[in-house]
């Protein structure tokens, strides 16, 4: 509660080192603004995020200065030093940015208060010291503006690393496509001259038939082939290649790899024989093995494109690039999706586990900023756990908000350093490595941008960040539906 009493004289303000070297006139102008309010122990002085309309300097008691941290409110500095100051600092960049308290003030003891009314604290900087007043502008547009910047190279190198990853995951499956392909153009010429030797008119029209017959069935045991241990298809090729050897198939030991990977054994070529005769058996066994093999091929190809179609659609999901910025959207898949993303970049060593509650409803949010934050938080969890650790990505429902988890097993974030985290500038990395903006970006995404919270837990060995984000919440001013 506020409580106006007193005014303090001109002789009075003049103690407080703020105002010591001010004339008579400009501590007469103060002293007929401001005012004496006293605030009970226990109580708050103001609140951050409030509108900022006052502007107090400490008479007598004890305060402290605390700050919003990952949804916690964290004490910054405590003191009963008589003359500090807080609240609307920044009263004169008027409407140039927003006005709001950017900490909170509490009274720990009964504390009195100097208050001068926001308005006429910036009237006087503003006329009392023009100089002054060019100077701070500069500075504080020039660091709102290095921020800017920084935050967008940030997002830039992340997004250069991603891409470069992209590219390595993209050139597996197209070499494999592009080595498939030409050596599927090879068997299928072989094909062709088999086909010539087995149709020249020593196959009758019934033995050619059973043939095709086999060929058939060789096709479809191929899509339903055993995954073969090293050592049972070791064993399997060691006995498809004996009966090639008895059968007098030249060349046995490179033919038997290729029946085995597609399903056909000893047994099976048994049949083969009888079909089309003992004078025709090798050039039937080897029409087979292409046969085989240029299935085998097509399943490669086919493979290799449904791969890079997923790799596509993954890279289309991460970016939003055709999608409207604010959106209904499943948060798995972004998940998914930032973690296709960054797989060239997690070692081998670190084993990723997804704990997602699939009956989580889709929330209305900016998919392509939540995905730079999800991009953030896995990167510090790498960075923390090095070669090797586990990471989780966990799903859940906390109250009316969805709960997003990314946890590491990485040595921990220091207590001393944990509340200043989500700070920007702020890093831990060497010079160069690191911005310090991840964080930061992070947090105004999700409680500035999407009115949730992000918060951090963490202790040798697990560390946790949490965001929180609501399950409904109003779209934006003409932004059009998405769908």
């Amino acid at each position: 509660m506020t409580t106006p009493t007193d005014r303090l004289t001109p002789d009075e303000l003049r103690t407080l080192f703020l105002f010591a070297a001010l004339d008579d006139g400009q501590l007469t102008w103060l002293a007929e603004h401001g005012r004496v309010e006293q605030r009970a122990g226990g109580t708050l002085v103001y609140g951050e995020g409030e509108a900022a309309t006052c502007f107090f300097v400490l008479l007598g008691g004890t305060i402290t200065l605390n700050r919003r941290v990952g949804g916690d409110e964290v004490e910054v500095s405590r003191t009963d030093q008589r003359g500090v100051y807080g609240g609307a600092t920044q009263a004169y960049l008027e409407d140039q940015v927003e006005q709001v308290y950017r900490n909170s003030m509490r009274a720990v003891t009964d504390a009195d208060f100097f208050v001068l009314p926001a308005e006429d604290f910036a009237h006087a900087l503003r006329s009392w010291f023009p100089m002054a007043m060019h100077l701070l502008e500069g500075l504080f547009f020039g660091l709102r503006d290095t921020q800017t910047i920084v935050g967008e190279r940030e997002r830039l190198l992340a997004l250069g690393s991603l891409s470069a990853g992209l590219t390595h995951e993209l050139n597996n499956p197209a070499g494999a496509a592009v080595r498939a392909t030409s050596v599927l153009r090879d068997r299928v010429a072989g094909m062709r001259h088999k086909l010539a030797l087995i149709a020249d008119g020593r196959l009758d029209g019934s033995a050619l038939h059973r043939l095709v017959e086999l060929q058939e069935e060789a096709v479809a045991r191929v899509a339903t082939a055993p995954k073969l241990s090293a050592m049972a298809a070791s064993d399997a090729e060691d006995a498809v290649a004996d009966w090639l050897d008895e059968h007098e198939v030249r060349a046995g030991w490179d033919l038997a790899p290729t029946l085995v990977a597609g399903g056909l054994d000893a047994d099976w070529l048994d049949r083969v024989q009888p079909a089309v005769g003992r004078a025709d058996l090798e050039s039937a066994v080897r029409w087979l093995t292409y046969t085989v093999d240029t299935e085998l091929l097509i399943r490669e190809i086919s493979d290799a494109v449904t791969r890079i179609s997923g790799l596509v659609g993954a890279a289309k999901q991460y970016s939003q690039l055709d999608r409207a910025p604010f959106q209904v959207v499943d948060v798995h898949d972004l998940l998914d999706a930032t973690l296709v993303m960054f797989k060239a970049k997690i070692p081998a060593d670190v084993r990723v586990v997804r704990e997602y509650d699939r009956a989580l409803p889709p929330v209305p949010a900016y998919a392509a900023e939540l995905n730079q934050v999800w991009t953030n938080l896995i990167d510090n969890a790498l960075g923390a756990m090095g070669d090797r650790g586990v990471l989780t990505l966990r799903t859940g429902r906390a109250g009316d908000q969805l709960m997003v988890e990314v946890a590491d097993t990485g040595l921990g974030i220091p207590p001393e350093i944990r509340p200043r985290i989500f700070e920007p500038f702020f890093t831990t990395k060497p010079v160069g490595a690191g911005t310090g903006l991840g964080l930061d970006i992070s947090y105004r995404i999700v409680v500035r941008k999407h009115h949730g919270d992000i918060r951090v837990e963490s202790a040798p060995g697990m560390t946790v960040f949490r965001v929180l984000l609501p399950l409904t919440t109003e779209r934006p001013p003409g932004t059009p539906a998405a769908g």
